[in-house]
């Protein structure tokens, strides 16, 4: 089930500010098409009401850093059975654009709620959205199908599990709750899938090799300068991970001594590396600055950001792991093939045919013996 969220006002007393049925689910929809971000901030709109070959319309299309399609459908007044299974007719559909489809799906979405903008292709909007200087090779090489609801009822959620569990389908559902506190309106947000776990489900299901003892990280690496940068992880030797709790706890599956790949989104394999420990928090990792003195990696020049923000809640910090790189390429060089391996979490453990093919792929690529 979901995790329940409840919020209290701190006055003499703890008191509880309760929750409500949202307007409409109208208004959600326009909430989510206003900022994807409130769902997922690894998407990009690319469309809204979108008409399939069978009359019926997608309340929602988005596209992921890595080139992959999300149908969102809100649940609305319709019964789970009804919902689930347009959601999964949706996807039969969906698994059949190619690029130029999605690119003609994003301009008529343009055109029709935002005209001003009408003339900017997806490949711009996707390279700003995501700071990258190229979409990648592989577009709609897989899709994900997610549910959003005010309120998830028992049967919903059993489906939805099945489907994940038993078959792989890459499903998900999250719901909204709507609280009001005086004038201020404020808006939560749950999984019923923790959606690292959909990616793990769906490769598992989909194949049931050994693991390979090889780890796949990515590394979220921007070029403004704002955040994490991959010059610094390659010269101080470490791989980082921040922004929650569902961004950090994968890196500890990283034992050392294991070989890590490092995968940037959008752009490609970067490195190969041996964990040495961690994670620890940015404060707490040391690196020899340019004097030779050995201070926190945080003190040291930096090309990147590995402070949270002042006004960022607590548990966002940024965690290292120490890495001793084995090789690794600039940005502008990273390795990408169509059928590689890629997905959201930090750092995983695949056991898919597409992992074991990458790896040997980039073995060859980066010119690393057995």
């Amino acid at each position: 089930m979901p995790v329940e969220v409840a919020i209290w006002r701190l006055d003499e007393k703890p008191s509880p500010v309760g929750f409500l049925s949202i307007d409409s689910e109208s208004r959600l929809e326009q909430l989510l098409a206003d900022n994807i971000s409130i769902l997922d901030p690894n998407l990009l709109l690319i469309g809204r009401q979108v008409p399939t070959p069978y009359g019926h319309f997608i309340d929602l299309l988005a596209i992921d850093s890595d080139g992959n399609l999300v149908v969102i459908e809100l649940k609305r007044d319709r019964t789970p059975r009804e919902v689930v299974a347009q959601l999964l007719d949706y996807g039969s559909w969906v698994r059949t654009l190619n690029v130029d489809d999605v690119a003609g799906i994003f301009s008529d979405f343009l055109t029709k709620y935002y005209p001003q903008n009408a003339n900017t292709s997806l490949e711009s909007a996707f390279c700003e959205r995501f700071h990258v200087e190229e979409m990648p090779e592989g577009i709609n090489e897989s899709h994900e199908l997610m549910l959003v609801a005010s309120e998830l009822d028992a049967s919903t959620e059993r489906i939805i599990t099945y489907l994940a569990d038993e078959y792989g389908v890459a499903i998900n559902a999250v719901f909204f709750r709507y609280f009001r506190d005086g004038e201020r309106e404020y808006l939560s947000r749950a999984w019923l899938i923790d959606p690292g776990d959909v990616d793990i489900k769906v490769e598992e299901k989909r194949t049931k090799l050994p693991w390979n003892n090889e780890y796949y990280v990515s590394f979220g690496h921007k070029d403004n300068g704002s955040s994490r940068h991959w010059e610094d992880a390659r010269k101080y030797g470490f791989v980082s991970a921040g922004g929650g709790d569902w961004y950090v706890r994968t890196l500890k599956l990283l034992e050392p001594g294991g070989r890590i790949w490092v995968y940037i989104p959008g752009r490609g394999y970067v490195g190969v590396g041996k964990v040495i420990n961690g994670p620890v928090l940015a404060n707490e990792f040391l690196v020899r600055n340019e004097a030779g003195q050995e201070v926190p990696i945080t003190q040291a020049p930096l090309k990147g950001n590995l402070t949270r923000p002042a006004d960022d809640p607590p548990g966002t910090e940024e965690y290292l792991v120490r890495v001793e790189w084995i090789k690794t390429v600039p940005v502008d060089q990273a390795i990408w093939e169509r059928g590689f391996f890629a997905n959201q979490n930090s750092a995983a453990k695949p056991r898919s045919k597409r992992w074991v093919y990458t790896v040997n792929r980039l073995k060859s690529r980066f010119q690393i013996p057995e």
